[in-house]
């Protein structure tokens, strides 16, 4: 079962342009991204898909394997199926080109289940959220769960309510690594937009509109995705102290 990581990005982000090239300690963040992401034993290949002449350059460079798409795609999603007609893997581990602190053990948690158990269309890693201002924070997607541990939504808004709870509740964000199989990236572009993903805007909300089942790993390592400059910085910082860091700097 040919397992490949493919890695998105754009310089035309809405919210950040040009992000995927920002320094991070003399490394543009897309290359801390791929590095980390290649550390990942269970994966045969690492790709980075890109509508930029730039990254691409930058991943050739490094030695890795980079693959142009078109520059129209609007969700990630689309990116990696088209990069996925050549590259052909069974799993597509989309790892999103904005988590410069990714670290490989989160990769292999959520790609395993999908390897033993055909019945996911999807997978998606969870970690619990600990700076509360992430709570509200439409930045961060935030999870819930069904009573098996599966995904059952997914939002940009504070969910579950904490209007009526009694009890603190324990907020979940997604990390932004999801393996999809072959068939299901194919559905994917084929179906379109759904109606709650394009309220929520949330892709994977389309699995769950078709349902198909989404499975759900959740991990204690904390990492942090890069939406906005001030995130840039922050992630600058904790950079400094990162152990997995160190081992390639």
């Amino acid at each position: 079962m040919k397992t490949v990581a493919i890695i998105p990005a754009r310089m035309g982000s809405s919210r950040f342009a040009g992000k995927p090239l920002f320094d991070i300690l003399g490394r543009p963040m897309i290359e801390h991204v791929w590095l980390r992401t290649k550390m990942c034993k269970i994966l045969d290949e690492v790709w980075v898909a890109t509508p930029d002449k730039e990254i691409f350059d930058v991943i050739e460079k490094l030695g890795g394997k980079a693959i142009m798409t078109r520059p129209d795609h609007v969700m990630a999603m689309d990116r990696l199926a088209e990069a996925n007609e050549t590259i052909n893997a069974d799993i597509v581990v989309n790892v999103q080109g904005d988590e410069p602190m990714i670290y490989p053990e989160m990769i292999e948690a959520i790609t395993k289940p999908m390897q033993e158990d055909e019945s996911y269309a999807c997978g998606t890693l969870v970690a619990k959220i600990i700076d509360q201002s992430e709570v509200e924070d439409r930045n961060r997607v935030k999870v819930v769960r069904d009573l098996k541990g599966d995904a059952l939504f997914y939002s940009r808004e504070t969910i579950p309510s904490k209007a009526k709870s009694k009890e603190p509740i324990d907020y979940y964000k997604m990390v932004c690594v999801y393996p999809l199989r072959k068939q299901s990236l194919k559905d994917f572009t084929e179906w379109g937009m759904s109606p709650l993903e394009t309220i929520e805007s949330v892709d994977l909300l389309r699995f769950l509109e078709h349902g198909r089942k989404v499975k759900v790993v959740e991990t204690t390592q904390q990492t942090f995705n890069v939406d906005t400059k001030e995130d840039l910085v922050r992630v600058v910082e904790l950079m400094k102290h990162d152990p997995l860091y160190k081992t390639y700097a």
